[in-house]
């Protein structure tokens, strides 16, 4: 119980400084990469506190290790359009001006209820006033409803 106590106060504190070192987009989950570090580094600690097989100095290295994979992969999508479309998922547009885009769905696994759902969850009735609901890169959706602009510019970068 001692060494849980002392490990765990420990771990916490070399994650903290891990995590403030690597910057906020190491949990920011804005695509898979993000995702899979963040919840990687919590299996870590937890191995850690509650594997006596694990030393400390040893999930410190993980914890270090996965910050700096991580770092890698989001500074290698910054700097190379290939390494990004390898890394990266694209937005994907899944309802336009009120529509299903059946073939999106079907290729993103997404079905109608999901869609209506979050319809409803960004305070919507109507689909027919939504302009575009877009699967984001992070699994979320955003929903745009009809404005006065022109050309929703926010789209550009969203695949159709």
């Amino acid at each position: 119980m001692l060494r849980v106590a002392i490990v765990s106060l420990l771990a916490y504190a070399a994650m903290v400084l891990v995590l403030r070192i690597a910057g906020k987009r190491s949990l920011a989950k804005l695509n898979a990469f993000d995702l899979v570090v963040t919840v990687a580094l919590g299996s870590t600690l937890a191995t850690v506190l509650l594997s006596k097989d694990v030393a400390l100095g040893e999930g410190v290295l993980a914890f270090a290790a996965l910050a700096s994979l991580q770092w890698l992969v989001s500074r290698l999508s910054v700097s190379s359009a290939w390494f990004r479309t390898l890394a990266r998922a694209k937005p994907r547009l899944l309802l336009e001006n009120g529509e299903y885009r059946r073939d999106a769905m079907a290729q993103e696994r997404v079905t109608k209820s999901e869609i209506d759902a979050a319809v409803r969850n960004a305070g919507h009735g109507r689909l027919e006033a939504v302009v575009a609901v877009v699967l984001e890169t992070d699994g979320s959706m955003s929903v745009i409803v009809d404005s006065a602009e022109e050309e929703l510019t926010a789209l550009r970068s969203v695949q159709r």
